[in-house]
């Protein structure tokens, strides 16, 4: 067939891990999930896997996987949170990849991305060298095979980089179609202006580079593209495969290939239901043999360039000054902020690069004395990245030191490592892609600036932060509170700063509340517990303790003491210290459990600071996560109290607030507050009980709707979805269990007539399983005679039709 059809989605999210954790912590912003991460996987990576597809009942006909069928790429560092935090997205979108081999002539559908999201035109080349191999090394780590073509991190392209990713085995890339200069038919000498976008995105092209290499290129389709991310087409399948159809010419003689790019978050993140507009458009291509959906390694192969190209060097996709957006103030923003400026980039990547040279010359003096080169190690360093075992570091450092190092060398060399990882994202471009300074995605790069800062100053020589922060200084807030970048990074990344023996802090406090082995990991952290000891006087404890901190990436360690005394409530006052031998921990532990245990505390917190003076540490200097937990744990009782009490109120008082609301008059407020809190902690607990109680929720829906309260929509869906969902994984475990499915199916039956929505997608997925497993089975056993086997099946079609799935039965 002449008519091929390729979609590429570029799956991407900023790095947004702490840099002294490791770890992704609680963003309040994203409600009710815990992160963006989790809420966009919620929105687009999970439902890309397992998209519907509906028949003309609005029913689901079947449940495909999208990523078998498009191109597409994910950043690195996505793809290590969802290993970690998602593992079944993960796993289908590496399987997605295999499986697209059959489909695709031997192509997998899957390519690669320069490493963090680093604009390469505005990197050194041995940073840009860099990132792409480390691109290529994630890629090959995850998808078990080498990539074809590479996503270059806002289509922002120069020759030099395609120089790199020629000589690393890239093929291809895509590119936008007004990043083409000139064009000309392979053998001709005559060039043709296609600047503006005029290049013909109908095919690939040859690009011959400075050193006589060639690379291949592909222009997406810029109109179809910006229909699908910023207008309506994804309204209904129909309408992308009705788009995607007209981009062929009625009369065309020879091949064609209509192909667009788009986030790949367009498809169900920035667009609501994206996904199944996409496998629609995708089934009904296919089916209905419209046209070929290929990949663009299977259509390079059976279509090799028949023309040349030249590009526009410094130009992307989201820019139309080039490349400025990641470096000065073009105008380029996000918009709603009337007013603002953005001279504030220009400083900021003068002083990240700055601080970028400032570190090289350092790690390459340093690095020097103890690698035997100390760039090709960083290049080598990804594998360490990608496993920090034991058996991984040491293979590196056999394969890269000068001589056998102590342990204390060999945390140097890895902090040198980590420096220039850091180094690597803080250059990250989401850093300058919005309007402020201060905003979340610029902080985050100034925090890994922080870390490499911190690191450095370890290492001993003159500070690098002075320097860097007169820099920072220049860039000025939008906001007055935050005034520039210096007045930022004080506020929002020193605080953050972590060193080991503020990790020891946080397991000291957080061991009055958590039981801990004597070797626990910590996010990047282990501690090894050498001694502990738990006492109680009336509702005070004492926590005190010895333990060995330690880092997971950089193996340094670091011995220290503790004492922590909880006093009830919020109150936690306590010290950490480094160990100073036996003999002084036990007759510091001595000498403050004697006073506690005689039920002094005054005098037990004066033994505490006097022991541990200067280094006192409250409940504040948890980390966001623990801390969260520790306040809910603290509140419990009090909140208990206290809704109990607005609990009382309302159940007095629903008589005449149902005649006032009946007679007109206005409800007090503190009547309403306290119908407002009593239903809504009500609903949350039904909402979160296993086996929600149905008649229960009933009256407090009915309650709430009479006294007009406004609840809580998002927190309760999310409340109900994951109740199902624990309900049908237990009923998967048992198919048998009537009674389970029964529950179930009145569960989701409550859950539709609720007054918002609630989406039962895992539920519908679990149930598509059961579907193709176990429903055969009770169907046939129904077949014969079985009565039990007949309910199971009425029940189990009862089921499907409130999950809007089509259950067959043959």
């Amino acid at each position: 067939m002449d008519r091929c059809i390729c979609i590429h989605g570029h799956f991407y999210q900023p790095p947004r891990e702490n840099p002294w954790l490791e770890s992704v912590e609680l963003q309040d912003s994203a409600y009710p999930y815990h992160d963006w991460n989790e809420r966009v996987t919620a929105e687009c990576y999970a439902p890309n896997t397992a998209s519907r597809i509906l028949n003309g009942d609005g029913r689901i006909e079947r449940i495909v996987n999208n990523y078998k069928r498009i191109s597409f790429n994910f950043g690195p560092t996505l793809l290590s949170w969802l290993e970690e935090r998602e593992p079944d997205v993960y796993q289908a979108i590496l399987a997605a990849d295999h499986e697209s081999r059959k489909t695709f002539s031997g192509h997998g559908s899957a390519i690669a991305q320069a490493y963090n999201h680093v604009i390469l035109p505005l990197a050194n080349r041995r940073d840009k060298h860099t990132q792409i191999l480390w691109g290529i090394r994630d890629f090959e780590r995850r998808f078990g095979r080498k990539p074809e073509g590479m996503w270059l991190p806002e289509t922002a392209v120069d020759l030099e980089s395609l120089e790199i990713l020629n000589k690393l085995g890239i093929r291809y890339t895509i590119l936008a179609p007004h990043q083409a200069g000139r064009v000309r038919r392979k053998g001709s000498r005559e060039w043709q202006d296609a600047s503006g976008g005029r290049s013909d995105p109908a095919m690939p092209y040859e690009l011959r580079l400075p050193s006589g290499r060639k690379l291949f290129l592909f222009f997406y389709d810029g109109p179809i593209s910006r229909a699908v991310a910023f207008e309506d087409l994804l309204e209904s399948g129909e309408k992308l495969a009705g788009r995607l159809l007209g981009g062929f010419p009625e009369d065309a003689s020879s091949p064609r290939l209509v192909h667009i790019a788009t986030d790949g978050e367009t498809y169900g993140h920035h667009r609501a239901w994206g996904d199944m507009a996409l496998s629609y458009a995708l089934h009904r291509i296919d089916s209905e043999r419209l046209a070929r959906i290929t990949i663009y390694g299977e259509y390079l192969e059976l279509h090799p360039p028949t023309h040349e190209v030249e590009i526009l060097e410094n130009t992307s996709w989201s820019c139309v000054h080039g490349i400025e957006r990641w470096r000065g103030n073009c105008g380029c923003n996000s918009g709603g902020h009337p007013g603002w400026n953005q001279e504030w980039r220009s400083p900021l990547r003068e002083a990240l690069d700055a601080l970028r040279d400032d570190l090289s010359a350092r790690f390459e003096e340093t690095g020097g004395r103890f690698l035997k080169n100390p760039w090709a190690a960083r290049d080598d360093y990804i594998g360490v990245i990608l496993d920090r075992s034991p058996d991984s570091v040491a293979a590196f450092l056999g394969k890269h030191a000068r001589r056998k190092l102590t342990e204390k060398q060999e945390t140097l060399v890895l902090k040198l490592l980590e420096i220039q990882r850091h180094a690597q994202l803080m250059h990250t471009s989401c850093g300058w892609f919005f309007d402020e300074l201060s905003g979340l995605e610029t902080v985050q790069v100034l925090q890994y600036a922080g870390r490499s800062l911190q690191l450095a100053g370890e290492l001993g020589g003159d500070s690098l932060e002075p320097g860097f922060l007169e820099r920072l200084e220049r860039a000025a807030s939008n906001l007055p509170e935050h005034r520039d970048g210096r007045d930022i990074y004080e506020k929002f990344v020193r605080p953050a700063m972590l060193d080991l023996q503020k990790v020891g802090a946080h397991y000291a406090v957080s061991s009055l509340f958590e039981k801990y082995e004597d070797r626990t990991e910590l996010f990047a952290y282990e501690v090894r517990r050498d001694d502990f000891r738990l006492l109680h006087s009336g509702e005070s404890r004492l926590a005190v303790g010895r333990a060995t901190i330690a880092s997971l990436v950089t193996r340094e360690s670091e011995a220290v003491t503790f004492g922590v005394l909880h006093l009830g409530d919020h109150n936690v006052s306590g010290g950490i210290r480094g160990f100073r031998g036996e003999e002084a921990y036990h007759a510091a532990v001595g000498e403050i459990a004697g006073v506690f245990q005689g039920g002094n505390l005054p005098e037990s917190l004066r033994a505490v600071d006097r022991i541990f003076g200067g280094n006192a540490y409250s409940l504040k200097f948890l980390f966001r996560d623990h801390l969260r937990k520790v306040l809910r744990m603290l509140l419990e009782t009090s909140e208990g109290e206290a809704l109990s009490a607005y609990r009382r109120i309302y159940e007095l008082n629903a008589p005449l607030m149902r005649f006032l609301s009946d007679v007109g008059y206005p409800i007090p407020r503190s009547f309403f507050l306290a119908a407002e809190l009593a239903i809504g902690a009500g609903l949350r607990r039904a909402f979160e009980a296993e086996e929600p109680d149905l008649e229960r929720i009933r009256r407090l829906l009915e309650e709430a709707a009479f006294s007009g309260i406004p609840l809580d929509e998002k927190g309760l869906a999310y409340a109900l979805a994951k109740t199902v969902e624990g309900m049908a994984q237990r009923l998967r475990v048992i198919p048998s269990d009537l009674s389970r499915l029964r529950h179930l199916d009145a569960v989701v039956e409550m859950g539709r007539a609720l007054p918002f929505p609630v989406t039962f997608w895992k539920t519908q997925n679990l149930f598509y399983g059961m579907l193709q497993s176990d429903y055969p089975k009770f169907l046939q056993w129904a077949a014969d005679g079985d009565a039990s086997a007949a309910a199971w099946v009425r029940q189990f079609t009862s089921l499907g039709e409130k999950l809007s799935i089509r259950v067959a039965q043959e």
